[in-house]
């Protein structure tokens, strides 16, 4: 999913076809993305962007008419690289889960277990976003806002959850959940929940076991314990 979703990503602006120029491109489209996460989508101007680049403004609006389209682009760009990161999160994961499964012997003991290790892996994911991906969850939230004002940016938001709930809901039915789609939205929103939390009131001030009691209380309803 997350493959598919980064081949599918369509950009607005003027496409390139040499080197230095999708170089000066791609400057414009991550100074755009910085100057989101520091002040806030309605920052974005051509001017800011040129300067915040160190490219001639006329740079700006050579390679995007307005700034719809200077936005529109940033987000894609912004999910094009989320579901790259989903996709090499997934495969990286994928054998931790085959080792948890394969310690299932059929007791209740082990299912308790293998929920409480999936709660804490839970854990572990949104600290590290909150950790080494905060800029990422800042974009995240002024994209999702943005989208409510703006319908260029519905099908984009709606391919970057996807990306998330079509990988979670494949976990979920590899445990054997009797409704994976479900839980999978849940689970999402909960992740989502935490993270919001974390950018709130910062990592320092999370309560630890609070969370994870909340991801073991989770996960033990999804595997009817």
């Amino acid at each position: 999913m997350a493959n598919a979703v980064a081949q599918s990503v369509q950009y607005q602006g003027r496409k390139v076809s040499r080197r230095s120029s999708e170089q000066r491109r791609q400057a414009i489209l991550d100074a755009a993305m910085a100057i989101i996460v520091r002040d806030g989508v309605r920052a974005v101007r051509h001017r800011a962007v040129a300067a915040e680049a160190g490219v001639p403004l006329s740079a700006t609006t050579y390679y995007f008419k307005d700034i719809d389209d200077l936005i529109t682009d940033t987000f894609a760009q912004f999910v094009e690289r989320s579901a790259a990161y989903m996709a090499k999160f997934w495969s990286s994961t994928e054998g931790v889960l085959q080792e948890l499964l394969g310690a299932l012997d059929g007791s209740v003991q082990a299912r308790q277990h293998l929920a409480d290790e999936i709660a804490r892996l839970a854990l572990e994911y949104v600290r590290h976003q909150l950790l080494s991906r905060r800029e990422h969850l800042l974009a995240e939230q002024a994209f999702e806002q943005e989208a409510l004002l703006n319908p260029r940016l519905h099908e984009l938001v709606r391919a970057h959850r996807q990306i998330l709930l079509q990988g979670v809901s494949q976990f979920c039915q590899v445990l054997g959940s009797a409704q994976p789609e479900q839980d999978a939205r849940l689970l999402t929103a909960i992740i989502g929940w935490m993270e919001y939390q974390g950018l709130l009131d910062g990592l320092e001030q999370l309560d630890n076991e609070d969370m994870l009691a909340i991801l073991k209380r989770y996960m033990h309803v999804v595997l009817a314990l």
